[in-house]
């Protein structure tokens, strides 16, 4: 859990300072790389918490097995599953295409185009994705 809770101060120190200051595209990808650091370590902790529930079927060591399994241990749980798939885009970010505009202005976005979609991610977006982490967090404790 302290790993957790240190990823997750360093991702909002680069919303509320970083990307306040400089507002580029790079910052908001620094801080959903941070993230997904963040719900991988706790997605070690789902897994610690499905094996106690003795829910937890042993599947190889791969991020992407133990994502699936997890995505079907707590398909009840709204919050832990979307936080779940919204990982599935913070874990492809770097692979995925994508469109810097505005930078160095108020209205800083990234389009990004995942699974045939376009996502705008500026300033409200990283506000639901930031209240979404913090329910999931608290759910986590």
């Amino acid at each position: 859990m302290e790993k957790i809770i240190k990823e997750k101060i360093g991702a909002d120190h680069l919303l509320y300072v970083s990307l306040k200051y400089t507002k580029t595209c790079d910052v908001i990808i620094n801080l959903l790389l941070r993230w997904k650091v963040m719900i991988e370590n706790s997605m070690d902790l789902l897994v610690e918490k499905a094996k106690k529930q003795k829910k937890w079927k042993p599947v190889p060591d791969a991020p992407r097995a133990k994502l699936v399994q997890l995505k079907k241990i707590y398909a009840n749980d709204a919050i832990i599953f979307q936080t779940l798939d919204l990982y599935e885009m913070f874990r492809d970010i770097e692979k995925l295409e994508k469109i810097r505009e505005n930078e160095f202005r108020k209205g800083v976005n990234l389009r990004v185009n995942y699974r045939n979609e376009v996502v705008n991610v500026n300033l409200d977006k990283l506000k639901e994705y930031t209240a979404l982490l913090e329910k999931f967090i608290s759910e986590l404790k």
